[in-house]
C-alpha cells in the first residue's frame, strides 16, 4: 500500500470537512488508497503480458465476436466509475486470440483513467495490432456516474460508443452483421 497515496487521501477527507480520526474514519485512507491502486492496476500491465502467447493457428475467417464483457473504469476527469459492456469482434487472418485474452484487454484498458470514446479506441487497436485481423469491431455501452450522481442528474441514461476498423469499416453488410448479432437478433 502507498502510504503516499493514504496521506492524500486524509488531506481530501479533512478538506471535505471531516474529521480522518473519527472512528470510522481511522483506516479510510488506507483502504481508499488501495482500493484506488486496485482500481487503476492497467496501469501495471501490458499488452504483450496479457497476451502472453495465446495466439492460435486457425483457418477460420468468419467473425469471432465477444459479446458483453462487463467493464468498470474511472471518469479521468471526475475520477467518478462509469460502468457497462463492451462487444467485440474480429475477423481473424490465420490466427484466433485465446477467448480470456479479449476480456483482459478490455480490462487492462478500462483500470486506467480514461473516457470511454478513449477507452474504446485502445480496446480496437489492441485487437488490431495482436491478431492482425481483417477487421475489429468494438462497442461500448456504459452509464456515467458522472451523469448520474452529479451535474445533471440523469439516471437512466447510457452512453454508446464504437470504433471500426478495416472490414467493419469498409463493408456495410459486415458492420450490419456485426451490430444484429451484439443485439442478440
Amino acid at each position: 500500500m502507498n502510504e503516499e497515496l493514504a496521506n492524500h487521501y486524509r488531506e481530501i477527507l479533512q478538506g471535505v470537512g471531516e474529521d480522518p480520526e473519527r472512528e470510522g474514519l481511522l483506516d479510510t485512507p488506507k483502504r481508499a488508497a488501495k482500493a484506488m491502486q486496485y482500481l487503476c492496476h492497467g496501469y501495471q500491465q501490458s499488452l504483450e503480458q496479457i497476451v502472453n502467447g495465446a495466439l492460435f493457428e486457425s483457418d477460420n475467417d468468419e467473425m469471432v465476436i465477444v459479446r458483453e464483457i462487463e467493464l468498470y473504469s474511472l471518469c479521468e476527469h471526475h475520477l467518478l466509475p462509469f460502468i457497462g459492456k463492451a462487444h467485440v469482434a474480429y475477423i481473424p487472418t490465420g490466427k484466433v486470440l485465446g477467448l480470456s485474452k479479449i476480456a483482459r484487454i478490455v480490462d487492462m484498458f478500462a483500470r486506467r483513467l480514461q473516457i470511454q470514446e478513449n477507452l474504446t479506441r485502445q480496446i480496437a487497436d489492441a485487437i488490431a495490432q495482436v491478431t492482425d485481423a481483417a477487421g475489429v469491431a468494438v462497442v461500448i455501452e456504459a452509464k456515467h456516474m458522472c451523469m448520474m450522481m452529479r451535474g445533471v442528474e440523469k439516471q437512466n441514461s447510457v452512453m454508446s460508443t464504437s470504433v471500426m476498423l478495416g472490414a467493419f469499416r469498409e463493408s456495410y453488410n459486415t458492420r450490419q452483421e456485426f451490430l444484429q448479432l451484439i443485439r442478440g437478433r
